[in-house]
């Protein structure tokens, strides 16, 4: 584009938008220049982590759970494109789909860092200030579930035959399957863990789940053409996803909680005093985002046997 192109495009778009361009170019003669550490806002972003205690290792704790909440963030924002076209392509869908995929398999992938990177006694030290604040409540990975797959897929599967397109938004949040994990099932009350978690965020949780009740991920996939729906690549993907988010993940995370809170005389319990086993382990709570892409095999077995093999298909 020529520098007389470019003025003119500046002049129309500004122009078009009620603006003097003549201002805005006037700004920018006098603007100092962007830097990096500015645009990254570098500074802000490295004064973030505060620590409870004088243990180093609980600043990698801190860091690395920073770090999944960008890349939860980077999830919702691929979701929301996807989610939010009315008319959205197989191309863009698959595109945003792998794009997701890859973050689910860094967050995967870097559990080492936390398993690996700390010592044993300094976490069992720094981690009773944390008491009863838990990953569990991360806003954004509920979001990242609810945004992922229909409703139902969610609920705590001994209820299931109870939800349906009639239920009540608040009955369906009241039986989601980490409600159990929140719960003192002794008493039936509700743990400190999930009654400041749904104080916090129960209100934005329904509206989010009235939002994408009907432009979630799955439903979105089964709106497109019928002949894409079998489309090996795209259906590879799908699967992919479901599993590294349903059962890779989780279990990596499984694993290196287990490090730890075992790694006494006695199990220890979660921060937030929930039976972190039975929550985390995707043979209790057989969370899938995708059913039917999967065989009645897989989904007898899911999180039981090793589905890694099985990602991905040969033929449909």
């Amino acid at each position: 584009m020529t520098r007389e192109e470019l003025l003119k495009a500046i002049d129309e778009k500004y122009e078009a938008m009620g603006q003097n361009p003549d201002v805005h170019l006037s700004g920018l003669l006098h603007a100092e220049p962007i830097t990096y550490w500015d645009y990254i806002q570098v500074e802000a972003l490295l004064g973030l982590q505060i620590q409870r205690t004088q243990l180093k290792d609980e600043m990698v704790f801190i860091m690395y759970h920073q770090i999944n909440e960008l890349l939860f963030k980077m999830i919702l924002w691929e979701i929301d494109q996807v989610s939010h076209d009315e008319e959205i392509s197989t191309s863009k869908f698959s595109k945003h789909l792998d794009r997701i995929s890859r973050y689910f398999d860094m967050l995967s992938n870097s559990f080492t860092i936390m398993g690996d990177g700390m010592d044993v006694d300094q976490y069992m030290k720094f981690r009773d200030t944390l008491t009863p604040a838990s990953g569990f409540q991360s806003a954004q990975y509920r979001k990242i579930e609810f945004a992922s797959t229909e409703l139902i897929n969610l609920i705590d599967f001994r209820v299931r035959a109870t939800i349906d397109r009639n239920t009540p938004y608040t009955y369906a949040f009241d039986n989601l399957y980490w409600q159990a994990a929140g719960l003192d099932h002794t008493t039936g009350k509700k743990s400190a863990l999930l009654s400041n978690f749904e104080k916090r965020y129960k209100d934005e949780f329904i509206n989010f789940m009235k939002e994408y009740n009907t432009i979630n991920l799955w439903t979105k996939f089964k709106s497109l053409p019928e002949e894409d729906q079998k489309d090996l690549q795209l259906v590879n993907s799908m699967r992919h996803y479901d599993h590294t988010v349903n059962v890779k993940w989780v279990m990596h995370h499984y694993n290196a909680a287990a490090k730890y809170l075992n790694s006494g005389e006695t199990e220890a319990e979660a921060t937030g005093g929930s039976e972190w086993q039975k929550y985390m382990h995707p043979r209790y709570q057989r969370r899938i985002f995708f059913p039917d892409l999967w065989s009645e095999s897989e989904l007898e077995n899911w999180g039981v046997d090793n589905l890694e093999d099985h990602a991905h298909l040969t033929e449909i």
